[in-house]
């Protein structure tokens, strides 16, 4: 059974207030593993998850822009939702862990090198694509975006990059360049459909591109009744994750982050994040 990492930090907010207690009938497994952020109110547990340093988010970030995050009310959370997505790409690499899910309470693909919005302050995947690189001598990196709106941060961050594949799938129209590439989907669609979408437009892709690790930028915001609706149900996210979990099991060894990305329901979150989790570490196939 493939190894899970679940990398979570106590947060403010509404949408994950039902965890990690919803993850209960997964933590107990043998197989998956809990990295928990350790903040001064919380007792510290078996695992915890160190914040990233000044140093590594200088990598993807300037100066000015983490200056000016810390002055916000964020900067905690921020930092240990980047900080997750590092750990866990630093684990699977050293083979503790074959894939992880990342809760973040700060978003990702909105982070560019010098700006922030949308909820996102820090580019998580972008850090962990630069610590690849730097400790280990990753080369080529994948970030697939299924978050309902455009990830123009992850765009800028890696425009002038060819070895980082970009697809994001959102109702937005951007030119293909050096391996960056929006994936135009309706405003209003069905399960199907969007799948097929990301069958056709992915696969060849990645297959030709042959990532060394794939992240997934997931967003629920597109379900029905979100801020983002496209048509989608449920249901569609699980298949997702499937289709995914295949993807990087023929491409680059099993080896998926995925990053927990947009959507607001605490009802959505707290039935479909325990789903996604299950078909990584293999309860739900």
């Amino acid at each position: 059974m493939r190894r899970t990492g679940i990398f979570f930090h106590y947060q403010d907010g509404e949408r994950l207030r039902d965890f990690p207690q919803a993850l209960s009938g997964i933590l107990d497994k043998n197989n998956v593993f809990l990295f928990d952020a350790f903040y001064p109110s919380k007792t510290p547990s078996d695992f915890e998850l160190e914040p990233v340093s000044e140093e590594v988010l200088s990598r993807v970030h300037t100066l000015q822009m983490i200056r000016q995050v810390k002055a916000t009310g964020a900067f905690e959370g921020a930092l240990f939702s980047a900080a997750g997505t590092v750990a866990a790409a630093a684990r699977i690499w050293r083979r503790e862990i074959d894939n992880a899910f990342v809760f973040t309470g700060y978003g990702d693909h909105h982070a560019g090198k010098n700006f922030w919005g949308g909820g996102c302050y820090f580019n998580g995947a972008a850090i962990a694509i630069h610590e690849l690189r730097h400790t280990f001598g990753v080369r080529k990196a994948a970030i697939i975006d299924t978050d309902a709106h455009h990830g123009n941060g992850t765009w800028q961050i890696f425009e002038n990059d060819a070895d980082v594949l970009y697809v994001c799938y959102c109702p937005s129209s951007f030119v293909e360049s050096k391996n960056k590439v929006n994936v135009e989907v309706p405003w209003t669609t069905d399960d199907d459909h969007y799948l097929d979408i990301v069958r056709q437009s992915l696969l060849p892709r990645a297959t030709a591109f042959q990532p060394e690790c794939l992240f997934w930028n997931w967003g629920y915001d597109g379900t029905q009744g979100e801020y983002g609706d496209l048509g989608l149900t449920p249901d569609c996210h699980v298949r997702l994750a499937q289709l995914l979990r295949l993807t990087a099991d023929e491409l680059c060894s099993g080896r998926l982050i995925v990053v927990l990305c947009g959507g607001s329901r605490r009802d959505l979150a707290r039935s479909l994040i325990p789903k996604i989790i299950g078909v990584l570490c293999d309860l739900q196939t």
